[in-house]
């Protein structure tokens, strides 16, 4: 009996602990909300009364937010950064000291949740192409949880028929520049001073290394990989890896295909696709398209969705208005 109290009153000796506990969390919870609700904007901040401003924003000094701005829930501006024109910034956006974010211009940029803007850069600004007429409505919209590093500038498209596109979970380095017009997927990084001139489609898991430059109207598949100060100026198709002062195929980027959970059967087959299309024993016994439709016949490959995939990238590049792939040895 004497054991059983001995242990009952340290029992009830945590419960009472633990409601304690529980009483404080829920303390914590509801201050936490009732911060999250109070926005905050500094006395030399420059807010246009027509601003829509969300809950727990937070507007440092020396901000200007103009009249058409639209700020989701928890947005936080660092000293003197600006939001201009008619720009909406998602829930929980982050700007750094320095960056401006859109134009009083015609049309929007629209910046999705959970992105940052880094120091000094530039987003949804009028482009540079000299086609751009002035009083024409130009377009940028940027998905959730993309990280712009500082520097960077991203700038609407060049006419209104069109915009600039940029998806999610995206990571651009300091120094990049994305000019108009351009259609950027998911999940890709570029490092510092990728340069992508107009009109350029980047897919999905597409890497970079530092100081490239991309021709206009190029296309680069999903998977790809360019080596530092390449300057790419024809498609780069799916899963490839290329570098160069011009930039030619230097095989599969095998590295990030098993990084992306790639399994090891399919890598193996389009090793074996990749060395029938751009590495034949005989460079004279067939044409490069004769070698394609060789591989696209072949039971064993042709079957393969990841070989597939890469083909029909290949193919797609030598469409019309399309630029073909990067050289490669014969």
């Amino acid at each position: 009996m004497n054991s059983l109290l001995k242990f009952r009153k340290p029992l009830s000796s945590y419960l009472t602990s633990l409601s304690l506990h529980r009483f404080s969390s829920t303390l914590n919870y509801v201050f936490e909300e009732t911060k999250e609700a109070t926005s905050f904007i500094h006395p030399t901040a420059v807010v246009h009364p027509k601003a829509v401003i969300g809950q727990g924003v937070s507007v440092g000094p020396f901000c200007t937010i103009g009249s058409s701005a639209k700020l989701g829930n928890g947005c936080h501006l660092h000293p003197s950064s600006h939001i201009f024109g008619n720009t909406e910034l998602g829930n929980h956006c982050i700007l750094m000291t320095g960056a401006v974010v859109g134009d009083d211009l015609p049309g929007r940029t629209v910046i999705g949740s959970n992105s940052i803007i880094g120091h000094h850069a530039v987003v949804g600004i009028k482009c540079q192409d000299m086609k751009y007429k002035l009083g024409d409505e130009c377009f940028l919209d940027m998905g959730d949880n993309n990280e712009i590093r500082e520097f960077t500038s991203i700038h609407r498209s060049s006419k209104s028929s069109d915009r600039t596109v940029i998806g999610d979970n995206n990571l651009i380095m300091g120094s990049c520049h994305i000019a108009h017009d351009c259609k950027i997927g998911n999940n890709n990084i570029f490092a510092n001073s990728t340069l992508l001139a107009g009109h350029i489609i980047v897919e999905d898991y597409v890497h970079t290394a530092g100081a490239i430059v991309v021709h206009q109207f190029c296309h680069i598949g999903s998977f790809s990989f360019i080596g530092g100060g390449s300057v790419v100026s024809q498609d780069v198709p799916k899963y490839m890896m290329v570098s160069g002062g011009r930039a030619e195929l230097r095989g599969l980027n095998l590295e990030g295909l098993r990084r992306r959970g790639f399994h090891v059967t399919e890598i193996r087959s389009l090793r074996t696709a990749y060395r029938k299309i751009f590495m034949p024993s005989n460079s004279n016994s067939m044409a490069f398209d004769e070698r394609l439709s060789e591989v696209e016949q072949d039971e064993n490959l042709g079957t393969v969705p990841a070989v597939c995939s890469m083909l029909q990238s290949i193919r797609d590049s030598f469409t019309e208005n399309r630029r073909g792939i990067c050289k490669f040895g014969q």
